[in-house]
């Protein structure tokens, strides 16, 4: 075992061992981490920016200590004296490994920006903001009626709107009487009202008619992606949609992991919110540009998140969420001013609405996806599934709605796969592999032509071939089963076995190459036996966690699936069902809801009784904890076959019949580890 110092990047969760002094950037490369640079080393392009975290790290199995890089140089205080760099930030071509570290890349370095998939789905929605903009002429003030301005403001709202009662703070006041004068007493003020009842604040006001509109943003604040959509609180229409990675990663890939750094990390929940919110400021500027909107025009927020998330965004330490009896501060629907939240970049009176939480592990984003979906009045049985880091499920018909979550990892988003990376331009997303030849085609983002077309080369000149995002890791695990590449147990086989040299040795195992082009000083792309295991582990738990709440409903079988998030954009029903990641439905009956979270989300930003009907929803819906049912565990041993050890997949087997062979790490001959069972039987 090497004694070099171990330094771990996220977010792709490569690691490696490097002598002391290695440069940060020396040790991307040789991980083929995505780090940019391009002034060749020298300090001076500043691309190459990385975020050491220090600390204990129980999921890498590391403690990163102050010392683990060297100390802050000449050069690096150069560049900030000229440009800046932002707090925690450091050269990756400066900074040398002293220590075992954990290094964050940020998606500013990253040479293939993120794609970001959990785009807007177009819905048809009930116009009732909680902001709204109403103009008003207001009576010039009187010396014989010596009344404020605000007062003769509010006036103005009740006589010409039946508005009853407004309220404005400090800030507000500050610009009023201006306002009212530049605009000769007419104005255009907007107005949050989340309720029927109760004074209405005063968000904004503008001098005469205001016709720049009123914006708003939905955010699905997810454990690995922040996905916004800014949208029109006049029309409803989403003007841009765009994310970025959730920077604390750097602090744990899962859940659990970042409630592992909060308990062994004193102020470890406060850096986590600090990120975060730092995270969503940048988010809504850059989707404000992109939108070519003015930020002081977003008024209002909505968010649905994780209970994890949920802590974090608000400031509380979810230290409790991680033990039984999985406490949550408070599951009721929570609205704050967004300044309480650090989130300055949009109105400096702009307001939060975050949804209700279900339970413990059952989030606000889960209430989203009911909202959206409406599970509850569906006259057949139907289970939805919203996959993550964290798989959301819900199961119910007009009777009775069941919910749990189920801790799946990040391997469906690419993480932990060796050749993994996120969404971005070059990623290989999809995979067929020919059951006679073993040979394989696909398609990367960015193009779609597929590898054995005319173009492909010409197409992803520019991208390149980089790596493989989470739906093509999915699909190629699935097309390694079908082509008897892949036994039932998720074994690869030998050359020999397989009958394709693309099924090369690895250790004590073996693996399948996809694409390599190290001779052109490209990469090589293969599905490893450990990215074979990773995809296990996940599709078990999402598995187990529907299995259970077929349990709780007396059922054995579902009338329909539903997709949901960037999983159910991007995966096809098939490769799903092949993985065992869902339970066997017939395929005309599995649909994709694209981003229902988000979707939900949008819906509680433009419609203040969907706020209300929630809200009351999520007391009728019956959790189902996880990590305390007994037979979660059964279901996920026996869950970790492909696609099922017990179950035997009859609507899948109408339409994609598997091979039956048996591989061992010991032999070259298919079958060899049935007959020395039966050598040893007998």
């Amino acid at each position: 075992m090497s004694t070099d110092p171990l330094v771990v990047f996220t977010p792709s969760g490569k690691r490696g061992h490097f002598p002391v002094g290695t440069p940060i950037l020396t040790a991307a490369r040789q991980l083929g981490v995505d780090l940019d640079s391009v002034c060749g080393g020298r300090g001076i392009c500043s691309k190459c920016q990385i975020t050491p975290s220090y600390g204990e790290f129980p999921k890498h199995g590391v403690t990163v200590a102050e010392t683990a890089l060297s100390e802050w140089n000449a050069v690096e205080q150069r560049y900030d004296d000229k440009r800046g760099l932002k707090p925690g930030r450091r050269l990756g071509c400066q900074a040398t490994v002293q220590g075992d570290v954990v290094i964050d890349v940020p998606p500013e370095s990253q040479v293939h920006k993120q794609v970001v998939r959990k785009a807007a789905t177009a819905r048809a929605i009930t116009m009732d903001p909680a902001t709204r903009i109403y103009f008003v002429t207001v009576e010039e003030p009187d010396m014989h009626s010596p009344t404020g301005d605000l007062e003769r403001l509010a006036r103005a709202l009740e006589t010409q709107w039946d508005i009853a009662e407004i309220s404005a703070d400090l800030t507000l006041l500050t610009k009023l009487q201006p306002v009212l004068r530049k605009g000769k007493w007419e104005v255009t003020v907007a107005l949050h009202t989340p309720r029927d009842a109760g004074p209405a604040q005063v968000i904004e006001i503008w001098p005469g008619l205001h016709e720049g509109g009123l914006y708003g943003l939905a955010i699905d604040l997810g454990s690995t992606t922040i996905a916004a959509h800014l949208t029109d609180l006049e029309t409803g229409a989403v003007l841009a949609s765009s994310g970025l990675m959730n920077p604390q990663i750097r602090f744990g890939e899962d859940l659990m992991s970042r409630v592992s750094y909060a308990m062994m990390n004193p102020g470890g929940d406060r850096e986590m919110t600090s990120a975060v919110r730092d995270a969503i400021n940048e988010l809504t500027t850059a989707i404000a540009a992109e939108g070519d909107i003015d930020p002081a025009l977003i008024v209002e927020t909505v968010f649905v998140c994780n209970p994890v998330m949920h802590h974090l965004l608000l400031g509380i330490d979810p230290v409790e969420l991680g033990q039984a009896p999985f406490a949550l501060a408070t599951s009721e629907a929570i609205s704050v001013p967004a300044k309480a939240l650090d989130l300055s970049a949009q109105n400096p009176r702009a307001q939060v609405y975050i949804l209700p939480c279900i339970a413990g592990h059952v989030g606000a984003d889960a209430a989203a996806v009911a909202l959206s979906e409406e599970p509850g009045k569906s006259e057949d049985l139907v289970l939805m599934v919203d996959v993550g880091t964290n798989a959301e499920i819900l199961l119910g018909n007009t009777s009775r709605v069941l919910a749990c979550s189920s801790p799946t990892g990040p391997a469906f988003e690419g993480a932990q796969i060796s050749s993994g990376q996120r969404a971005a331009p070059g990623a290989i997303e999809r995979i067929e592999i020919d059951v006679a030849t073993k040979e394989p085609r696909f398609r990367v983002i960015g193009s779609d032509l597929w590898s054995d077309e005319d173009g492909f080369a010409a197409a992803t000149s520019v991208t390149g071939i980089t790596g493989i995002c989470g739906s093509g890791i999915i699909e190629a695990v699935a097309e390694m089963r079908m082509a008897g590449l892949l036994d039932e147990s998720g074994l690869i086989g030998s050359a020999a076995q397989t009958g394709t040299d693309r099924c090369v040795p690895d250790g004590r195992t073996h693996s399948y190459v996809i694409h390599d082009a190290r001779a052109e000083g490209g990469p090589r792309i293969t599905v490893t036996q450990g990215d074979i295991r990773a995809i296990q582990l996940a599709k078990s738990a999402l598995y187990a966690g529907a299995r259970l709440l077929m349990d709780e409903m007396g059922v054995e079988r579902v009338d329909r699936v539903v997709l949901a998030g960037a999983f159910g954009a991007h995966i096809s029903p098939k490769h799903a069902m092949v993985l065992g990641m869902i339970p066997d439905a017939p395929l005309d009956k599995v649909s994709s809801a694209g981003n229902a979270a988000g979707t939900g989300a949008r819906i509680a930003l433009c419609n203040r009784a969907a706020r209300r009907e929630i809200e009351a929803v999520v007391q009728q819906i019956t959790k189902v904890e996880t990590a305390i049912e007994p037979k979660f565990q059964e279901h996920f041993v026996a869950a970790n076959a492909i696609p099922h050890k017990t179950d035997p997949f009859p609507e899948l087997a109408k339409i994609a019949p598997l091979p039956q062979v048996a591989f061992n790490t010991g032999t070259s001959e298919p079958g060899a580890r049935g007959r020395r069972k039966r050598r040893r039987a007998g």
